[in-house]
């Protein structure tokens, strides 16, 4: 006997506390997972796998629009604000998939008329008729996946595609109708040097993307890197590295307003803006995530079974889980996003975001203000200069 798509999920956590209702509810945005890859990366801890010759697109759209279906009941009257498609790599899905989802997604819920789709791409998918086909259907802003251009550091970060395919990337890009994207770039790569990295982001700043996302390597668990190591640089080169990537990225009109986000004028990311002031966003595919409040004052995280042969299976439910948080997450669970802006957030959303009143923060505050983490100005909830670098340490001081 078949299990209804629509059954319960395992809810962790019990009952959250009363809190005040919500005075508004946050923008609502839209991510969908793609989890195919050409090939896995050794560092990616991401929900991807390798893709099969044949993709099962028909399928899988129709497992999103119903998904899609069973969270409905979330949107409440919102439009979307933006559509962020991650992966995996969701730019191995043909735009005529991708054309029948964003078709029924708009059937769903209304798009904001400035709405912002991100379609995430690798150099190594990248393909003119098929970028061109997917700026017709909407789909307005690209982050490429680059990470380095040196044959040397793609080779040894299991990359697909070479440093050429990644600048001829961007021009395919412009080419396609795309004036806005983002390119993304690592730096603390196995033996890489501080002339490495900075030849790196000279080649991506002369590519004038509108958005850099440019950040450290990191190992993570449960990959290949985490069990068989590179040799990384040493910290003195990774601070170097840092400090000098910065006033390069600054010295070009680059402006940082996340930790490892940097913008033109007018271009920050809003998708990934709304993540960080605590917006809501609704997750379907694969191993997606989400965060949707309600008009009585309670605020969810959700999460989707991760395996693409569970997601599609019939048998079995979208969501792997769902949590109600309590008012002694909420602290953390706000700040964990907005102190990763580099100005922070008005004080005031806090309370519209969460339902709590802003004195619940007044000890944690006054601790972190003394310890020079946390900028003392009432009106906003901001890290200093040295709270960005020690992010974690700031953030213990709201752990109740």
């Amino acid at each position: 006997m078949s299990q209804d798509r629509s059954a319960s999920p395992l809810i962790l956590g019990g009952a959250p506390t009363p809190r005040a209702a919500l005075p508004q509810l946050p923008p609502l945005a839209l991510y969908i997972h793609i989890p195919w890859c050409v090939r896995k990366c050794p560092y990616c801890d991401f929900n991807s796998h390798a893709a099969s010759p044949t993709l099962p697109e028909e399928e899988y759209v129709d497992a999103l629009l119903a998904d899609l279906d069973l969270e409905l009941h979330a949107v409440h009257s919102r439009e979307l604000s933006s559509i962020f498609f991650g992966g995996g790599t969701p730019s191995l899905f043909s735009a005529q998939a991708l054309g029948r989802l964003l078709q029924g997604v708009e059937q769903r819920i209304a798009f904001a008329s400035d709405i912002e789709i991100t379609l995430e791409a690798n150099p190594g998918t990248f393909e003119q008729e098929k970028f061109t086909a997917y700026r017709a259907l909407g789909i307005n802003r690209l982050s490429i996946g680059i990470q380095s251009f040196q044959e040397q550091k793609l080779k040894a970060l299991g990359r697909i595609h070479n440093g050429d395919e990644a600048i001829r990337a961007a021009g395919m890009a412009r080419q396609a109708g795309f004036d806005n994207f983002n390119l993304d770039l690592m730096h603390g790569l196995p033996d890489q040097s501080l002339d490495d990295a900075l030849g790196d982001l000279r080649q991506a700043i002369a590519m004038k993307p509108t958005h850099l996302s440019w950040y450290q390597l990191t190992l993570e668990p449960n990959t290949v890197f985490w069990n068989q190591p590179p040799v990384l640089p040493e910290d003195d080169t990774l601070w170097d590295i840092q400090e000098a990537g910065q006033a390069l990225l600054a010295e070009h009109g680059y402006a940082q307003y996340e930790v490892s986000a940097y913008a033109q004028p007018g271009r920050a990311a809003r998708h990934n803006l709304n993540y960080w002031s605590f917006g809501d966003f609704i997750g379907i595919g694969a191993g997606a995530h989400g965060k949707l409040s309600h008009p009585d004052g309670r605020i969810l995280r959700t999460w989707k079974t991760r395996l693409p042969k569970d997601y599609l299976n019939p048998a079995k439910p979208f969501k792997a889980g769902e949590k109600a948080l309590g008012n002694d997450e909420l602290p953390f669970e706000f700040l964990m996003n907005a102190l990763r802006l580099t100005d922070g957030v008005d004080a005031a959303l806090f309370a519209q975001r969460t339902g709590l009143d802003l004195a619940s923060l007044a000890e944690g505050r006054r601790q972190a203000e003394q310890s020079g983490l946390l900028q003392v100005e009432p009106s906003r909830l901001a890290a200093t200069a040295r709270g960005q670098l020690f992010l974690n340490d700031l953030l213990q001081y709201f752990l109740i």
